[in-house]
């Protein structure tokens, strides 16, 4: 249950940040949902083999490679869906840090469960 209410969630923070930032497009919250999914999956399937493999570059950067790698899955996102649309680097990097802020918001809100 708590998976399926992470994944709405997450829907809601790009569909929240695709009105915030200029730039972004998400044709619905269907879409959105989606494009949330596709992001996580990305992250965790090829973005975690690029920080394992620029854990050094990383370490010495404070996360910034990191960060980018994220922006880098959002893009990749962008190229595999039709209605979920950026138009550029610059754009993904800002919904990528509005996404985070209203997760943590929607985490601090909602507090922790220990089910």
């Amino acid at each position: 249950m708590r998976l399926i209410v992470e994944i709405l969630l997450m829907g809601l923070a790009v569909l929240i940040g695709a009105y915030i930032v200029p730039g972004v497009q998400v044709d619905g919250y269907g879409t959105a949902i989606i494009a949330a999914v596709l992001i996580a999956l990305a992250n965790a399937t090829i973005g975690f083999i690029l920080r394992v493999m620029t854990f050094p570059v990383n370490f010495l950067t404070l996360g910034l490679v990191s960060f980018i790698i994220t922006v880098l899955m959002i893009l990749l996102v962008d190229n595999l869906m039709s209605g979920f649309n950026t138009t550029g680097f610059w754009a993904a990097a800002f919904l990528a840090i509005v996404v985070a802020l209203i997760k943590a918001v929607f985490n601090a809100v909602a507090g922790t469960d220990k089910d």
